[in-house]
């Protein structure tokens, strides 16, 4: 047998983060190329909110399908080439864009964006799992998380800011330099991310070989609670991604720069409460408690935004304490779903568990624009602020059964 390989040096966990939160930036920065240009597309179309909304229910729909699927995928060719497929596909979608003429080019458009997008989970949860020392996990997840908002910060005033100065259809072009930019970086330094999954798997744990068939973490309730804790997480953000200032505009009578100027600051609160939830999470082991309160922070605010009690000049520090919650839950949220997975299936199953637990995050975010469009286009602003609240309170009651879920497992394993 041989001998086991030594611990990553620091420097090396620093770059393997480096370079995957860089690719998990830009698949989020993907997210929102196009519900920053909805007010154009809207006007040269003439679309409804719904029908605006459903361009990202496609993305997500596509995106959730492949995710499920790319697991599999990265468990057996490795990470490394599917990461670099999926941000070739959305530079792709950034040209057809941009050439776009019709709203079914547009459908067209969200759809192989969404597929380029499904593979970032199982892909970078792979990588991270297998090339960053274990007692950096935390700070690597807490930097996963921190990379996509910031590309989600960046993307509306990159693509809305060309979009003014030229036109929707340049903007789309833009966003392809950056996606073929980012594939650049990532081939150049290839060998960093040389996906050493399968060799480890060789020599790992004894429970990967226990469940013979290839579907057997689908029998495990601990990875359907993830799947809806991602559900339940998603569809209340999907809410404020999509339409987060036009309910603000209309709720509290704010001017369009100033409600938009309320998403950017619940992105830039999650961004710091993912830094927050890393270290948090390094130095616990009851993530669900974290969750529980970082959310139940959460939920409150949003219900105070809710109410329309707010004074306007409070909405961007309550926007900002609403992300600032959600985000403290974003890295323990990632240790508990590997908490979730490695307790009955090992290290074998990274990519498909991920691919399958993190599909209830496309799944979400696909469906929140179909179920929450019809309210906004009946008027009722104030009830879809309320539904995050209730959405955000579902999600952390389903966080504390998976920690409950996985400490029984490990438990039993400990006392077999």
């Amino acid at each position: 047998m041989s001998a086991p390989a030594a611990a990553p040096s620091l420097r090396s966990d620093a770059e393997v983060i480096g370079l995957v939160g860089l690719a998990h930036g830009t698949s989020h920065f993907f997210h929102l190329m196009l519900p920053p240009l909805f007010p154009w597309l809207m006007r040269d179309f003439s679309l409804s909110y719904t029908e605006a909304g459903l361009l990202m229910t496609v993305f997500f729909v596509v995106s959730g399908i492949g995710q499920a699927i790319a697991g599999f995928v990265v468990d057996r060719v490795g990470a490394r080439p599917v990461l670099f497929f999926g941000i070739a596909l959305l530079a792709t979608s950034g040209v057809l864009l941009g050439f776009s003429g019709s709203y079914g080019m547009l459908v067209l458009t969200a759809s192989v964006a969404g597929l380029g997008n499904s593979i970032f989970h199982p892909a970078d949860f792979t990588l991270l799992n297998h090339r960053v020392a274990a007692p950096r996990l935390g700070h690597a997840f807490s930097v996963h998380g921190l990379s996509g908002n910031l590309g989600w910060a960046a993307a509306p005033v990159f693509m809305a800011g060309i979009a003014s100065v030229t036109d929707w259809h340049v903007a789309g072009f833009a966003a392809a330099g950056v996606g073929f930019i980012v594939l650049v970086i990532l081939w150049l330094r290839r060998e960093v991310l040389t996906d050493a999954a399968r060799g480890l798997v060789a020599h790992g744990d004894s429970r990967e070989t226990t469940n013979s068939s290839q579907l057997g973490f689908l029998q495990s309730g601990a990875v359907w609670l993830c799947f809806a804790f991602f559900f339940l997480t998603t569809a209340a953000f999907g809410i404020l991604q999509n339409y987060a200032p036009a309910i603000l505009g209309e709720v509290y009578g704010v001017s369009l720069t100033m409600a938009t100027a309320g998403l950017t600051a619940y992105l830039l609160g999650s961004a710091a409460g993912m830094l927050t939830g890393g270290f948090l999470a390094a130095r616990s082991e009851q993530n669900e408690r974290l969750i529980a309160v970082a959310l139940g922070l959460a939920a409150t605010t949003a219900t105070v935004i809710a109410s329309g009690m707010a004074a306007a000049w409070m909405l961007l520090p309550l926007m900002t304490v609403m992300g600032f919650g959600v985000g403290v839950a974003g890295p323990n949220r990632d240790l508990l779903v590997r908490r979730a997975a490695t307790s009955r299936f090992g290290r074998a199953a990274f990519g498909r568990v991920y691919g399958f637990v993190y599909s209830g995050l496309d799944t979400g975010l696909a469906m929140s624009p179909v179920l929450f469009g019809p309210l906004l286009d009946s008027g009722r602003f104030r009830e879809a602020l309320a539904a995050v609240a209730v959405l955000q309170v579902a999600a952390l009651l389903t966080a504390w059964r998976v920690g409950n879920s996985a400490r029984a497992v490990q438990s039993r394993e400990r006392h077999a």
